[in-house]
């Protein structure tokens, strides 16, 4: 089955050759997103609960543009830095889930740049 690159053209440039989304049938896949801005910069530095808002924000666009809304989100692969920042990106997450929560796990990992504390991939079902 073919699938349908995902870019919403307010976001930045990747970093690494891969699209922000790709749609497939009624599936949505959703690229790792981290809190970056133009260039590759690192946004919210310290901050693990606005790179939280930040990156969810980046999801709910790209869902969007793929014809979802956050609702459709099945699964969700959470990978933080430190587990100390796990209560503040918690408390965020529910905010953008507060219905209905999708499956997920969260994971301690290091990630691609020193300053980057939160990465979320999704998975969304379209109806």
């Amino acid at each position: 089955m073919p699938f349908e690159p995902i870019n919403p053209p307010q976001f930045p440039t990747p970093i690494a050759p891969y699209s922000a989304g790709a749609k497939a049938g009624n599936m949505v896949y959703v690229s790792g997103v981290l809190a970056l801005g133009e260039g590759g910069t690192v946004l919210h530095i310290g901050d693990a609960a606005a790179q939280t808002r930040h990156i969810l924000d980046v999801i709910k666009v790209t869902v969007e543009a793929a014809g979802g809304t956050m609702a459709d989100i099945a699964m969700n692969h959470i990978f933080l830095k430190d587990l100390d920042d796990y209560a503040a990106f918690n408390a965020v997450y529910a905010e953008y889930f507060p219905g209905d929560k999708p499956a997920r796990y969260c994971i301690r990992a290091d990630l691609v740049k020193p300053d980057l504390l939160v990465e979320i991939a999704s998975v969304a079902h379209l109806a």
